[in-house]
């Protein structure tokens, strides 16, 4: 591993990953079953169960990690395994900008979904946002192997795409705090948000 690589797990990861734990915490329905997709090594749904007890989550992702801190069942990357209305909630957290089309997703979320979808993605809006979040992208996934098409939308995409598909934000949240000053001058500002999405 580089020693960017290392930086970026001893100093941002833990972090990032406490600090979205307890945000999706905060925003998930009482006693919900949720799915989330593109759940990587788990570490994030072992956090959220740890806060919300009352919540049982299922993780599904492309690339099974040899180590994961939760069950992990494999998928396409295209097809979401279950039965339409299958959870309570469906959950991306920073899965769709590694896909070529997050609409088709967000749609297959749409109809398991019964309740809501929540995410947690990037906005391309800002000075050098572009290259700024392909850096991150690969700082935090390339050591992963993961697929780095860097397919970020801006915010009137994002809700172009909600519009499209029947779903509407009931929650957002942006200005996450997921890096430590002096970093988040440049790696917070406006190019993080979670969301939660109902039925219209």
């Amino acid at each position: 591993m580089s020693v960017l690589g290392r930086l970026h797990g001893s100093l941002i990861f833990d972090r990032r990953t406490r600090i979205l734990a307890a945000r999706m915490a905060e925003i998930l329905p009482p006693a919900a079953r949720v799915l989330d997709v593109g759940c990587g090594d788990g570490s994030i749904d072992r956090l959220v169960g740890e806060l919300r007890p009352d919540i049982a989550i299922t993780g599904i992702d492309v690339m099974i990690r040899p180590t994961t801190q939760t069950a992990v069942r494999p998928f396409d990357g295209k097809t979401i395994p279950y039965e339409d209305n299958s959870f309570d909630v469906v959950m991306f957290v920073d899965v769709l900008h590694h896909t070529d089309d997050p609409e088709i997703l967000l749609r297959e979320a749409r109809r398991v979904a019964r309740r809501s979808v929540v995410l947690k993605d990037h906005t391309r809006d800002g000075i050098l946002a572009g290259p700024i979040l392909r850096f991150m992208d690969w700082i935090g996934n390339a050591p992963h192997g993961v697929v780095l098409p860097y397919n970020y939308w801006p915010e009137q995409r994002w809700h172009q795409a909600f519009a499209h598909i029947g779903l509407r934000p009931q929650v957002w949240l942006a200005k996450l705090r997921l890096y430590p000053a002096p970093a988040s001058w440049i790696f917070d500002r406006s190019l993080h948000f979670i969301a939660r999405l109902d039925p219209v």
